[in-house]
């Protein structure tokens, strides 16, 4: 842990002191202390205590030196580091990494944090020896975190104060199984130092005109990865995904979609072939197709060249029961110029992810 903290810091300092001084960046250290949200009865065994650690994070302030930024209220952006110990045996510790943005509100005294990135756990599932453990499938997890804080910044020579809650959470998304996945609900409290504070700039205005107009654009992407049933073992299967969409910008921030989505998932095929063999009460004869299309309706919020996007969908050839016929997708996109994007989405069934999708796209 010692020296994790060591490289971490290490790094900080050669990234803030390799800036022009002119601008700020920040570090923060908070601690926390929780509990395990119950979200899934299967997960109780597992929830023995209250977990503890602590997130490390190095921001980078924005004063509208960029149109975006003034748009947002002048985020931060940045990435941090999380240790948590889980306070139980079969779960062990998680280290995670994250990309993040701090919003705020209220003068600047509220700060949100969403942040999305990879976590190790160093514990997972394994049929000899933890099989306890039927939260994490793997020892690579899919983490978000959410924090909210009441922060002041700059209370004396560059050193704030910081309190407030944080939820993290923990899956793989069904890439293997088993993923029944935690929650973390905590309180938190720390300190943040804020570099070049003496020469702080100030925040500039927006110049943008208000209105904003754009056609319709039209999107194609393709998605895939690999995922497992939620039979133990069953072994990890590719997927892919077609879409095809339309969207129309509302304004800089907002586009509003509607399109359509073609899923391969071989997990799909492997899956009604074991139901037909080993339940035959479930009267499936496995010539059943694995193939799905739906439509869907979503959202994307465009931060800079990053966005956001979440989408509901409807199956509409849908030949097998599984987890329903609604949908939803959420997730990022990153804009490589103004046409081709790539993104990292997860797929769901309500809080029932199914996978996670790694896809290229282009935008016209």
């Amino acid at each position: 842990m010692k020296k994790i903290l060591v490289v971490f810091f290490s790094f900080l300092y050669i990234s803030v002191m390799s800036q022009d001084g002119k601008k700020s960046f920040e570090i923060d250290a908070s601690f926390f202390h929780g509990t395990i949200l119950e979200h899934n009865p299967d997960i109780a065994h597992l929830i023995t205590d209250h977990p503890t650690g602590l997130i490390l994070s190095f921001n980078k302030k924005t004063y509208g030196f960029k149109d975006w930024e003034s748009r947002y209220n002048y985020p931060d952006w940045g990435f941090s580091y999380s240790y948590q110990d889980m306070k139980n045996y079969y779960l062990g510790e998680n280290h995670g990494v994250y990309a993040h943005f701090n919003f705020y509100f209220l003068k600047r005294s509220l700060m949100f944090r969403i942040g999305q990135g990879i976590a190790y756990a160093t514990k997972p599932y394994d049929k000899y020896d933890n099989y306890i453990n039927n939260a994490y499938g793997s020892d690579l997890l899919s983490s978000t975190y959410l924090q909210f804080n009441y922060k002041k910044e700059n209370l004396f020579e560059g050193f704030g104060l910081q309190a407030g809650i944080s939820i993290i959470h923990y899956s793989n998304a069904n890439v293997k199984a088993p993923n029944n996945s935690t929650n973390t609900f905590a309180f938190n409290v720390g300190a943040n130092y804020l570099f070049a504070h003496e020469n702080k700039p100030e925040y500039i205005p927006s110049s943008e005109e208000k209105k904003f107009t754009e056609p319709i654009k039209y999107n194609f992407a393709f998605r895939t990865g690999v995922n497992e049933s939620d039979v133990n073992g069953m072994g990890q299967f590719p997927f892919y995904v077609f879409s095809g969409y339309a969207d129309k910008r509302l304004n800089r921030k907002s586009a509003v979609q509607f399109g359509t989505d073609v899923f391969l998932a071989k997990f799909l095929e492997e899956l009604i072939y074991y139901y037909s063999v080993a339940f035959p009460e479930y009267n499936i004869s496995g010539d059943e197709d694995w193939k799905r299309v739906g439509i869907f309706v979503g959202h994307e919020l465009f931060i800079n060249k990053t966005s956001f996007i979440t989408q509901l969908g409807y199956y509409v050839y849908y030949p097998y029961d599984f987890e329903g016929r609604v949908y939803n997708r959420i997730g990022l996109q990153r804009y490589f110029g103004d046409k081709v994007f790539g993104a990292v989405t997860v797929k769901a069934h309500g809080a029932k992810a199914e996978a996670v999708e790694f896809g290229i796209g282009v935008r016209l």
